[in-house]
């Protein structure tokens, strides 16, 4: 499906491009793609002149949850002294946390296709394999424990989007109580390699030169927007370019004329 992209890409750039074909879920569990995607990266690291590629300038690259695994990829190699340091990662309308699914993007957002909100939660969950019937909980917010919910409002919170994102409408939401037993079931999707945007301080802090792509009409878009402001805040130069037509996928489709 992403021959044509890639080849695009390719072209357009003038760039050695490296599409990973990693195992698929639900077949093969999370994190089985992050792990393949990782060991791809790792070989190509090592491997790159022998492709006639300058080490010192790889790049990766993804679009949706593509994106994710790109930004997960990235903070592995975090700290890596027996590899080269990535050039810079290029994330498009990455999917990037499952705190709050009540931001203004996805208030906005919600019915637009092809990322509906409710098949975002559900394609998901179904990739950490965890029981759909949590999702009206995880829409309220009763997966994430007050502790948790502390340490996460200084990096996932609707008060870190700029107004101009809130003019199409955007109310805040009630705060619901906790589920210990919802907390429990969700652990897996706290995990900073399926959300990226959780990762410590300490990790974001040594991530490359970074490439945002958000589309205004994309469920995703404030993802996008929260992770530049925490690159940014720690020093990370971040170009972003936001599409005021775009909606998700539009990246994926544009080859196709």
């Amino acid at each position: 499906a992403y021959e044509r992209t890639c080849r695009c890409l390719c072209r357009k750039t003038n760039s050695v491009v490296v599409c990973v074909g990693y195992r698929l879920a639900p077949e093969h569990p999370f994190p089985a793609q992050f792990e393949d995607c990782l060991t791809a990266s790792i070989h190509f690291l090592r491997t790159a002149r022998d492709h006639g590629v300058d080490p010192s300038r790889v790049i990766v690259c993804g679009d949706s949850s593509g994106g994710t695994l790109t930004a997960a990829v990235a903070q592995a190699l975090v700290g890596r002294r027996d590899l080269p340091r990535l050039r810079a990662q290029i994330l498009i309308y990455p999917f990037l946390q499952c705190v709050d699914f009540s931001l203004p993007s996805y208030q906005q957002n919600e019915g637009v296709p092809i990322l509906l909100k409710e098949r975002t939660l559900v394609l998901g969950l179904k990739y950490v394999n965890v029981d759909l019937g949590i999702i009206e909980a995880v829409f309220k917010g009763c997966h994430i424990s007050e502790d948790r919910r502390l340490k996460y409002q200084k990096w996932v919170s609707a008060d870190y989007i700029p107004h101009e994102f809130k003019i199409r409408g955007y109310k805040p939401s009630p705060t619901y109580l906790p589920s210990k037993e919802i907390c429990q079931v969700a652990e897996p999707m706290l995990d900073p390699v399926f959300s990226p945007l959780l990762a410590e301080d300490s990790v974001i802090a040594q991530l490359p030169e970074t490439f945002i792509l958000t589309c205004e009409f994309d469920v995703l878009r404030d993802d996008g927007l929260l992770y530049k402001k925490r690159l940014e805040d720690h020093g990370i130069k971040v170009t972003w370019c936001h599409l005021q037509d775009g909606f998700h996928g539009t990246v994926f489709f544009a080859p196709f004329g």
